[in-house]
């Protein structure tokens, strides 16, 4: 399992910002200002479970960040295994667009699964079976709903984060998971206006959309082998 650099990747922040660096650069940003997160208050209240085989993300802030370090582990895992096995026809360009990304969600799931500590449900085991790794359409279009899908996740559970730290720290985390969602759509569409597409920008106000964890983990559960236990997590 790759593990991440830490100390190398703040080290960009000294270096100049090229076209294909952008990426590296809002990352370091989000890790940098992450650091002030120093830990998890337990917030754990007792309920009954809803399935005692199925892994609990537990309830307040906590559940809240256990929900997102699920979605960074399955994120980590699709990027880690696009480097390993490239798909037909990929391009130095691509390499390095998916590289930079596979970066960026390894540091979001290491962080997350830091500040939780003790408290930070087991990794969990995901299902690509559905995937061509080989096709770069299969690949692409994947990498773009899971981006949009990641998008959405941040944008609805924000409303159900209490500490004022943690919310700071999801507002940093879904800027970035907003620019991995232009990229993949450039590469998609170069040169196009769908780098913030209609389809996940509405046009009446200008903003991502938002989905409730019930219906993030309703698609995100295709590809993750664990049954997630969200039952506790804050309604609103």
């Amino acid at each position: 399992m790759e593990k991440t650099n830490l100390n190398s990747e703040l080290g960009i922040l000294n270096k100049p910002i090229g076209r294909l660096n952008f990426l590296k650069y809002t990352s370091a940003m989000a890790a940098a200002t992450g650091l002030i997160m120093v830990g998890c208050k337990n917030e754990e209240t007792t309920k009954p479970p809803v399935n005692s085989n199925a892994v609990k993300l537990g309830s307040g802030d906590i559940g809240v960040l256990n929900y997102a370090y699920a979605l960074e582990q399955l994120e980590a895992a699709f990027y880690m295994q696009i480097v390993a096995t490239p798909y037909s026809g990929m391009t130095d360009e691509e390499t390095q667009i998916m590289s930079d990304l596979r970066g960026h969600e390894i540091i979001h799931r290491d962080f997350l699964k830091a500040a939780l500590g003790s408290k930070a449900i087991k990794g969990l085991t995901v299902n690509f079976s559905s995937i061509d790794f080989t096709s770069r359409d299969s690949v692409l279009n994947t990498a773009k709903a899971f981006e949009d899908l990641g998008v959405s996740a941040y944008n609805g559970a924000g409303k159900l984060i209490v500490d004022a730290n943690y919310l700071l720290i999801a507002g940093k985390i879904v800027s970035v998971e907003a620019r991995h969602a232009s990229a993949i759509r450039d590469l998609l569409n170069p040169k196009s206006a769908d780098f913030a597409g209609d389809d996940v920008v509405t046009v009446d106000n200008g903003l991502d959309g938002a989905k409730t964890p019930d219906e993030v983990l309703k698609i995100a559960g295709k590809y993750i082998k664990d049954k997630l236990d969200a039952s506790n997590l804050p309604k609103n």
